[in-house]
């Protein structure tokens, strides 16, 4: 049949608003798992500083005679003194004024309100990369940023690596900051469950009770097809379809959740090497401490535009590194 000449068809208009949803559909990925699992704490200086008291050895000789004078004192348990460096971490967002006044679809995301939002999510995002790194602490310098020490500059005990890798170092060999990051090992191999094990077994003789198995993509897919410690997979009680990824891994000494983490680079990105870490991790020995909590405030408008700086100072503080562990140097292979 044919359409009458004088039909007002959408083919003839030029004014319909575009298809966009007025909720914005963003895909970047937002999840920061290891700031999530972690505590906050507040630091008072640059260099903030915790204790950490230990046990002494056990004493298997432990055995007096009946009526002895008590024998000579045993060494006291003093602390010792373990510290990080915080860091300035920031994001600028300026909008002009016509942006601010036009009505747009998708939200108003060009708004100054929601860039904030955005702005702020890759703030954390940045924050969760930092404190995951390789890195060693600096105290910085006029016009040299402070940088806090990242996750694996802090494991020196419970540690699984390469040939051709070394343990991180304290600036005061026992006590300090770490001042030396984690030598990354020559010939990274694929991630093995023996290896994972010996980490959970080093970490349970130290003491600690780790509860997150913290990793790459790769490496995720490698613990759900290859790993034994927990061959079921789960079913889910509401769809009934079978979970093909394994998110808790059984060992000899506890369960453990398994956590992907996009924002894990390799340990050594310089050389653009597959060098990835894996983590073993008691959450309650860990914390982000802030000096200066996460905020905005305006910047002077010095034209037809707005502008908002937000920022965060803040470092990493692992209170007792025997509480974790990792294994270093993994290629991110299947097999």
């Amino acid at each position: 049949m044919a359409v009458d000449a004088n039909a007002n068809e959408t083919y003839d208009q030029t004014v319909i608003r575009e298809d966009l949803q007025e909720a914005y559909t963003m895909i970047s990925p937002e999840e920061t798992p290891f700031i999530t699992a972690i505590r906050t704490e507040e630091a008072s200086n640059t260099l903030f500083e915790w204790p950490v008291v230990e046990l002494a050895a056990l004493d298997y000789t432990n055995r007096e005679a009946e009526g002895e004078d008590a024998p000579s004192t045993n060494a006291p348990n003093n602390a010792k003194r373990l510290s990080n460096y915080t860091q300035i971490s920031d994001k600028v967002v300026k909008v002009t004024h016509t942006s601010q006044a036009v009505d747009a679809a998708a939200a108003n995301v060009q708004r100054l309100a929601q860039q904030v939002v955005l702005k702020l999510k890759e703030l954390k995002r940045d924050m969760e990369g930092m404190l995951t790194d390789n890195i060693a602490a600096a105290a910085g310098s006029s016009g040299s940023a402070r940088q806090s020490a990242g996750l694996c500059a802090f494991l020196r005990t419970n540690t699984v690596f390469e040939a051709g890798g070394a343990d991180p170092t304290l600036s005061g060999t026992t006590e300090g900051f770490p001042n030396a990051a984690a030598t990354v090992g020559t010939t990274p191999v694929v991630f093995a469950e023996a290896d994972l094990n010996t980490v959970i077994e080093e970490i349970w003789n130290e003491g600690g009770e780790p509860s997150i198995i913290m990793c790459n993509g790769g490496n995720k897919r490698r613990i759900s097809t290859a790993f034994t410690g927990n061959s079921t997979r789960y079913k889910d009680a509401v769809d009934k379809k079978l979970v093909a990824s394994i998110d808790f891994y059984d060992s000899d000494f506890g369960e453990l959740t398994v956590v992907p983490n996009r924002f894990m680079r390799t340990a050594n990105p310089a050389a653009d090497d597959d060098a990835y870490n894996v983590y073993i991790l008691d959450p309650e020995y860990a914390a982000v401490a802030y000096l200066d909590p996460v905020q905005q405030k305006p910047l002077a408008e010095t034209g037809h535009s707005i502008s908002r700086l937000i920022w965060a100072e803040y470092g990493l503080q692992i209170d007792n590194e025997k509480a974790h562990g990792i294994v270093r140097d993994t290629t991110n292979a299947l097999t």
